[in-house]
């Protein structure tokens, strides 16, 4: 007995599924991708350029960039931008950006499906209409409950679409990103600290070689008689050479320690 066709109500909701799945499926394995580039990464710059990067290839958008905070809050940092991979430091007035402004300020997700007619962007609609923008979306970077920065996206008209599964999508990523920056800024603190710690360490030892000096010298002239005048050589040129030769034995005797 031969099955009766589907309807096409059916056929066209298992098709919906199918493409869900493999929207799913393609974010995923952009997710994974990411993961590996970042994860053994402890450059903030290659971090942030990764994720400029493939959140642009798999998303198909007009641009994606990365802003890290800067205090005060009165201007951010432009670190990374799919459109332009050079850009490493760039200041950016948070007047000119109100959605990253506001997405900052709240440490929520800010959507303008219709970017070209949001009046808070009215001072930039004219070039927003000449690239054929269609929506923004700024998601938030946070860490231990602080806004350290943002990620940027923002799609054009003959573009894919970006939907609410997208912007979850983002928000994953995002998370992964204050994660890897977070281990980054702990590395470079701790290369900091260590080369800080040489140094003081060597400041120590070079006082100790110092201290031991003088006292091996004050015991040596106490044992003399009490008035005697010292040293025979008085001239300043003389005095100077000893001071020099002092110091280069002080200097070698602490890089030995």
């Amino acid at each position: 007995m031969a099955t009766p066709p589907r309807p096409e109500s059916e056929l066209l909701q298992l098709r919906a599924r199918v493409q869900t799945l493999e929207h799913e499926r393609r974010q995923l394995l952009a997710v994974v991708e990411i993961l590996q580039e970042i994860g053994g990464s402890l450059e903030f710059t290659d971090i942030v350029q990764t994720v400029a990067r493939k959140l642009g290839e798999s998303l198909g958008l007009d641009r994606c960039s990365v802003y890290l905070s800067e205090k005060g809050g009165r201007t951010a940092r432009l670190v990374a931008s799919m459109e332009d991979p050079t850009i490493r430091n760039y200041a950016v007035d948070l007047d000119r950006y109100p959605e990253l402004r506001r997405a900052l300020d709240t440490m929520q997700t800010v959507i303008i499906p219709d970017a070209t007619n949001d009046p808070a962007l009215q001072h930039a609609h004219a070039t927003m209409k000449s690239r054929k923008v269609r929506s923004i979306t700024v998601v938030p970077l946070r860490w231990k409950g602080a806004p350290i920065g943002a990620i940027f996206l923002r799609t054009f008209k003959a573009g894919p679409g970006f939907d609410e599964q997208d912007v979850r999508f983002v928000e994953v990523v995002a998370g992964l990103t204050a994660k890897a920056l977070a281990s980054a800024h702990r590395y470079e603190r701790l290369i900091s600290e260590k080369d800080g710690g040489a140094v003081r360490s060597q400041h120590d030892r070079e006082r100790a070689v110092l201290v031991g000096f003088l006292r091996r010298l004050l015991e040596g002239y106490t044992a003399r008689d009490a008035a005697s005048e010292g040293l025979s050589l008085t001239s300043q040129e003389e005095l100077e050479r000893l001071v020099g030769v002092t110091l280069a034995v002080l200097t070698r005797e602490a890089e030995a320690q």
